[in-house]
């Protein structure tokens, strides 16, 4: 089965989708299925605690944890060495790179195949990734009038997340302004050199915006379809889950698999996660839903369907 649910037309998600697109030596059927992207932090201060470089030898940690990932199913992984939560201390240019480039690189070498995104907002940083063996860049301020990511994705061919992002939560009309944002934001990309085909979004749940406002996001994000690229969404963990539950960020499973569904039933393309298996089966379940993407097989012992 194909197409919408009923099996009579196509689903919004897949008539809307965007052209497919090439990350690394993989091709991304928008529309078809949702993927999952692996969170890899080579961090010492994750707000989710899975900072990587508290373990003794960070690298091999990064691998091992990308081959377990991969092997439940993550279709690309992100890789970044500075942390976004709340009050965190910038880096260093040349402790990021010593965080993330021999990761990047190691795990290129496990796995030749996998897409790889590097997570930063340093251009010389993104540089030495894509060098390295990156595929994808992460730019979680893709409103802001630098564009030096942008012609670092231009030359090296990479597709570009451009994520939602500012300095003060206000707004006067949210999902408006959000959607404007990103619009200008692959303005800046495209003259930057980019090609308009080879642009993400991500709308940016908790990063410029209130609980509240990361949570009225979601629920209207079949809005950014209006701007005709794929949608990547991450909710893993975060604080405003913690603040509906009153629970810390590794008792957050369940609220975050609730948002992949969610996401998925907006028309949402990726979701970015801690919790690969998991989220993969609630994107297996959504996609049956919203994007009619099942098929059925002879049970092999009676029961209720």
């Amino acid at each position: 089965m194909s197409g919408s649910p009923r099996g009579d037309a196509p689903g919004p998600a897949a008539a809307l989708a965007p052209a497919p697109m090439t990350i690394g030596s993989r091709r991304f059927t928008w529309g078809e299925r949702t993927f999952v992207m692996g969170i890899v932090n080579v961090t010492p201060d994750s707000f989710s605690g899975d900072g990587l470089l508290r373990t003794r030898d960070p690298v091999a940690a990064a691998v091992a944890q990308a081959r377990s990932m991969v092997a439940e199913g993550a279709d690309i992984l992100d890789v970044g060495g500075e942390s976004t939560r709340p009050g965190h201390v910038e880096v260093p240019i040349d402790e990021e790179l010593g965080r993330v480039v021999p990761v990047i690189a190691a795990i290129r070498e496990a796995l030749p195949d996998i897409p790889i995104s590097v997570d930063t907002t340093k251009p010389t940083v993104a540089d030495a990734a894509m060098a390295a063996g990156a595929d994808l860049v992460n730019d979680i301020w893709g409103v802001a009038d630098d564009d030096s990511l942008g012609r670092v994705a231009a030359t090296s061919g990479a597709p570009l997340v451009l994520m939602h992002n500012r300095a003060e939560p206000r707004y006067e009309d949210l999902v408006a302004e959000v959607i404007a944002d990103l619009a200008a934001a692959m303005e800046r990309a495209v003259r930057a050199g980019v090609d308009r085909e080879r642009l993400i979004v991500d709308p940016g749940f908790g990063f410029g915006k209130t609980p509240e406002q990361n949570l009225a996001v979601l629920g209207r994000i079949g809005e950014l379809r209006v701007l005709g690229r794929p949608i990547l969404l991450g909710t893993s963990r975060k604080s405003t889950l913690g603040l509906i539950l009153d629970l810390p960020a590794d008792q957050r499973l369940e609220a975050t698999l609730a948002t992949t569904a969610l996401g998925i039933a907006g028309g949402v393309d990726i979701v970015r996660v801690h919790d690969v298996e998991a989220n993969l089966r609630a994107a297996r379940t959504a996609d049956a839903i919203i994007r009619g993407t099942w098929r059925r097989r002879e049970p092999t012992q009676g029961g209720p369907t």
